[in-house]
């Protein structure tokens, strides 16, 4: 008898990951659920949603007869993430953890941890996919273009990816939810989570006090006339419009963030959504990521400087260490510490966080 092969499946509580459990099962591999514990983490009610999200594993796992384990990456995840993240805001930059999350936690600490199981794969609820072609493993984004998380991937080595099956990333949302109530899930109706990767939906500005020291400072126009005071700059980012507390001001239209100048402690914003000074047509990129192999320069591709960014074609070259992008079409918004991640098609090439 041929031995089914077996696969660890990371399991956050959520459907999306309940339905890879049935998913795998249904496809002949031996499963073994993990649930993450990388956050010691309560919602703004007290309540600790790690330990509900805990508790639907157990059930989904007892409805599957899946076996199912917990890990503590708590440790990891401060050292190599949180650290990261509040060092990030500190130089006045807008930082992605849920990339630094799946980089070095549940593509690293998390593989590292399965293959003591001696599992032939991992699998993640990603909606992402990856193609083996002429000795490699390419990134592929998620067929449904409104879930699709291949960004989130964008730093994620080749040998993790290869190791690694997506089984909702050929999958709509909608379809998901379909297999989840066909099988009586208890997850089926179950909210997608939302906020920073593992910190929930909490208040991001008194979570991020809580943690960092905030000085008030003064806000002015790009023009140099003072408009008011802002609360700590590291509550802002490029291109924000909400929650700066100006208006009514000349012409009545919006403001937007369009820099911070942290030798002075002042929020620099600029009037109006079309405003020229809040888009650049080009940037420099730091930490340059290729998931397979370096393309040659120039670069010609697409890429995103965010999660819900749309698509941009834009020139790449490599220089001292650093990638120079230039956007064909002016970009607003373009913020430092963010990630911009570059495509090809559908193939996610990799990414660079902007200087």
């Amino acid at each position: 008898m041929v031995k089914s092969k077996s696969v660890v499946l990371g399991m956050s509580g959520g459907v999306d990951s309940s339905v890879c459990a049935v998913l795998l099962k249904d496809q002949g591999y031996d499963v073994t659920a993990v649930f993450m514990k990388n956050w010691d983490e309560e919602n703004e009610d007290g309540v600790c949603t790690a330990t509900e999200d805990y508790l639907d594993v157990v059930r989904v796992c007892a409805e599957l007869g899946i076996k199912h384990y917990t890990v503590n990456f708590e440790k990891e995840y401060k050292d190599r993430v949180f650290s990261y993240f509040l060092s990030e805001y500190e130089k006045g930059r807008t930082p992605n953890p849920d990339v630094m999350c799946n980089t070095e936690i549940k593509f690293k600490a998390f593989l590292e941890f399965a293959m003591k199981f001696d599992a032939d794969y991992i699998a993640m609820g990603h909606y992402a996919r990856t193609l083996k072609k002429n000795n490699h493993t390419y990134l592929l984004r998620g067929i449904d273009e409104n879930k699709d998380q291949s960004y989130f991937l964008s730093r994620v080595k080749e040998d993790a990816l290869s190791k690694t099956i997506f089984p909702v990333g050929d999958m709509t949302k909608e379809e998901v939810r379909e297999i989840a109530e066909k099988y009586n899930l208890s997850t089926a109706k179950k909210k997608d989570s939302t906020g920073i990767c593992f910190i929930g939906e909490r208040d991001f500005n008194k979570f991020l006090d809580s943690f960092l020291f905030t000085k008030k400072g003064d806000i002015y126009s790009v023009e140099g006339e003072y408009l008011g005071e802002h609360s700590g700059l590291m509550h802002y980012t490029i291109g924000q419009r909400k929650g700066i507390g100006i208006g009514g001001i000349g012409s009545g239209e919006p403001f937007f963030v369009a820099d911070k100048d942290l030798k002075n402690n002042r929020l620099i914003v600029a009037q109006g959504v079309k405003n020229p000074l809040l888009y650049k047509t080009e940037t420099i990129c730091e930490e340059p990521f290729w998931i397979t192999e370096t393309p040659d320069f120039p670069l010609r591709c697409t890429g995103k400087i965010r999660y819900r960014a749309k698509d941009e074609a834009m020139t790449v070259d490599f220089l001292n260490d650093e990638l120079i992008v230039k956007f064909d079409n002016p970009i607003k918004g373009v913020t430092p510490g963010q990630v911009l991640v570059f495509y090809d098609g559908d193939i996610c090439l990799g990414s660079g966080i902007i200087k």
